[in-house]
């Protein structure tokens, strides 16, 4: 089991919001609001919960990751370049053509389990899995990364259904809950509180967090399972666009891409 090379989340996070920015402003992209607001998740799940080897992408006993939000592919790509998965330099590829590096998570790019993009499928695919490692008697857990808004889809309520009936305590899932969707925020849409008590109600143990303490970020995730028998929420309040001044808690980041002034204070704030 290998972990990344930055040991440090802090760091690991400051390099992975670093290069989300550069690739989305070169590909003239979007999504970058949402990839900042699970940088500190995605950190804390490669240096220090993770059990995945980059030498063996499909080593049988690993851990299997499951981005929901496909369309924040940016910062999971970077987050599997700095764990040696594949050449930080790689990532210059980002949405050009012919690139593996597609807009939207896809299984040709080394430690992506499964092509994601069209939400509510993620954590219907990690009930899967997580059922079929427990059939095998495998010890891989799942563990799925939701956004806020995704969680308007009916396919994941059946999902949220099926896996305390079938006592999926391997199965981990994380909401990026940072409150602002694409078209509005998450209460103008489609209000969705009570929130942790709907997943308390179906059956799960549920963790609220500060997405941003990656101390209780760890101390969420290193434990699986938390509760025997019932699988694990971790609802993460983060803030869509975290980092930077001017992108967070807006909307406008949701599809825009930095310009190149927007870039240079961008990446002066993320670095300190």
């Amino acid at each position: 089991m290998t972990r990344s090379n930055v040991s440090d989340p802090r760091d690991f996070a400051r390099r992975i919001r670093a290069h989300a920015l550069r690739m989305v402003h070169a590909a003239k992209a979007s999504h970058i609001g949402g990839c900042l607001s699970m940088a500190d998740i995605l950190a804390v799940l490669y240096t220090r919960v993770l059990r995945v080897d980059p030498s063996r992408p499909r080593w049988a006993d690993r851990d299997r990751f499951v981005l929901s939000k496909g369309h924040a592919t940016a910062i999971l790509y970077a987050s599997l370049a700095e764990s040696g998965f594949f050449p930080p330099g790689d990532l210059k590829n980002y949405c050009t053509e012919g690139s593996i590096l597609t807009g939207h998570v896809s299984h040709a790019v080394p430690g992506v389990e499964v092509s994601t993009g069209s939400l509510g499928h993620g954590l219907p695919i990690a009930v899967g899995m997580a059922m079929a490692a427990r059939a095998a008697g495998a010890g891989a857990r799942v563990f799925c990364l939701l956004s806020d808004g995704e969680c308007d889809e009916g396919s994941n309520w059946e999902a949220i259904l099926f896996a305390p009936h079938h006592r999926l305590d391997n199965l981990v899932a994380i909401v990026d809950f940072n409150k602002i969707q694409s078209f509005g925020s998450v209460e103008e849409v489609l209000n969705l509180e009570p929130f942790a008590d709907k997943w308390r109600a179906f059956g799960w143990h549920v963790c609220e967090v500060d997405g941003h303490d990656v101390g209780a970020l760890e101390r969420a995730l290193e434990t699986v399972p938390q509760m025997a028998g019932r699988p694990t929420v971790i609802i993460a309040q983060t803030v869509k666009g975290k980092g930077v001044s001017f992108m967070e808690n807006s909307l406008t980041w949701h599809y825009r891409s930095p310009s190149d002034q927007e870039l240079v204070a961008a990446l002066a704030e993320v670095r300190g």
